[in-house]
C-alpha cells in the first residue's frame, strides 16, 4: 500500500470466485484429460503402425505402439522405435510435440498448485507473521474499513504494515490490491487475531458491521492486547457505552457524526467543508495530537509553536484552550493541534 497515491481501477480486474470442486476431483479431471490425450495419441499410432519402425526386431506390435506413444509423448525418445513415412513424422511434428509441451505444462502446474505454491505462501505467511510489528490491524474491510486503510496509506502507512481481516474472500482481494496483508478468519476468535500478533500492533480499527460483533472482537482484541489503542465503528448510540466497558479507547458513530456535519452546514455554509478538511489526509490543515514537550512545561497552550493550540488532556480530561488549565503546561499533558499540511513535492 509511502506517499498519498491516487487509486485507479484497474483496466482489467477479473472476477475471483472459489472452485466449487473438491481437490481430489480437480486432480481427477486433470488426469483424465492426460489419459484422454495419451488415448488419443494412442489410437492414431496403432493405426498407422505402418509408418513406424521398430529397429529391434521389425515388428510393430500393441505393446511396441503403446511403448513409443507413452516414450513420445513424455521424452524425445530413444531411436528404438522411429517414425519412417511423412504422414507419421508430420503427426508426431505437428500433434505428438505439442501433446507432449502441453502434458508437461500441466503436470509441472499441477505440482506447482497442490505443492510448491502451498508450501511457498505457507513460509511467505509465517515469515510475514514473525516479522509483524507495529502495524495497524483493520478487521471488517467494507466501506468503512476499506476507507479506513486507504486514508492510513494516504497519512503515510506502508501497506505492508496494514493487515486486514475478513471473511469475505471479495473484500480480501480489494485489500490485496491495496498492498496490504490480509487473513481470512473470524476476529471474534483468539486464533485469528494471535495469527496477526495482536500484541505488537501499534493500533486497531474495529468495523464488524454490526454492533454486537464488533463490541465482542474489542473484548477479544483486549484480553490479548490490554495496552493496544483500539477505534471501534458502532452504529447505535445505546451501544456506544458498551463498547467503551468493553475496552474500545475510541468509539465512533458514523451517523451521529454525518448528523453533526449537517446541523453544523446548517449555521455556515463552510463548517462542513473544514471539518472534512481537518480530517482527510489532502486537506490544506491537518488536526495533530502528541504530548507536551519539556520545553513547553509552564507555558500557556496558546504558545506553542507547532500549530494552534485547542485542547489538552490532563487525567484522561479534557481542558479547552480558553479554560484555566491549559494557562500553564504539566508533564504528562497530552496537547491536540492543528497544524498545517506541508504541502507535496
Amino acid at each position: 500500500m509511502k506517499p498519498r497515491r491516487i487509486f485507479h481501477v484497474p483496466r482489467f480486474a477479473p472476477l475471483r470466485r472459489k472452485s466449487p470442486l473438491p481437490i481430489w476431483l480437480t486432480l481427477l479431471l486433470r488426469l483424465l484429460l492426460v489419459l484422454g490425450l495419451l488415448g488419443i495419441v494412442l489410437a492414431v499410432h496403432w493405426f498407422d503402425r505402418g509408418g513406424l519402425r521398430d529397429n529391434m526386431d521389425g515388428h510393430v506390435s500393441f505393446v511396441d505402439v503403446l511403448y513409443f506413444t507413452m516414450i513420445t509423448v513424455t521424452t524425445v525418445g530413444f531411436g528404438d522405435i522411429v517414425p519412417v513415412t511423412d504422414r507419421a513424422r508430420m503427426f508426431d511434428t505437428f500433434v505428438v510435440t505439442p501433446i507432449r509441451l502441453f502434458v508437461w505444462l500441466l503436470f509441472l502446474g499441477t505440482a506447482y498448485d497442490f505443492m510448491f505454491k502451498r508450501l511457498w505462501e505457507k513460509f511467505r505467511m509465517s515469515m510475514i507473521q514473525r516479522n509483524l510489528k507495529d502495524h495497524v490491524v483493520v478487521t471488517g474491510f467494507g466501506t468503512s474499513g476499506s476507507e479506513a486503510a486507504r486514508e492510513l496509506i494516504a497519512r503515510g502507512t506502508p501497506p505492508d504494515r496494514i493487515v486486514a481481516i475478513d471473511g469475505r474472500n471479495a473484500a480480501l482481494g480489494e485489500a490485496e490490491e491495496l498492498g496490504l496483508s490480509v487473513l481470512e478468519g473470524d476476529s471474534t476468535r483468539d486464533a485469528t487475531l494471535k495469527a496477526v500478533h495482536i500484541e505488537h500492533a501499534r493500533a486497531m480499527i474495529i468495523s464488524a458491521g454490526r454492533d454486537d460483533t464488533s463490541i465482542l472482537i474489542v473484548l477479544t482484541a483486549r484480553s490479548l492486547a490490554p495496552d493496544l489503542p483500539i477505534s471501534v465503528v458502532i452504529r447505535s448510540e445505546d451501544n456506544e457505552a458498551l463498547a467503551r466497558q468493553a475496552g474500545a479507547t475510541t468509539v465512533i458513530n458514523p451517523v451521529s457524526f454525518a448528523g453533526l456535519l449537517l446541523a453544523g452546514s446548517t449555521q455556515g455554509s463552510h463548517i462542513a467543508e473544514y471539518m472534512a478538511d481537518l480530517a482527510a489526509a489532502d486537506g490544506r490543515v491537518a488536526l495533530n495530537e502528541r504530548p507536551v514537550t519539556a520545553e513547553e512545561i509552564g507555558r500557556p497552550l496558546s504558545s506553542i509553536a507547532t500549530g494552534l493550540g485547542l485542547r489538552i488532556y490532563r487525567d484522561g480530561k479534557p481542558h479547552g484552550a480558553w479554560d484555566d488549565a491549559a494557562s500553564e503546561l504539566r508533564a504528562g499533558d497530552v496537547i491536540v493541534e492543528i497544524k498545517p499540511r506541508r504541502p507535496r513535492p
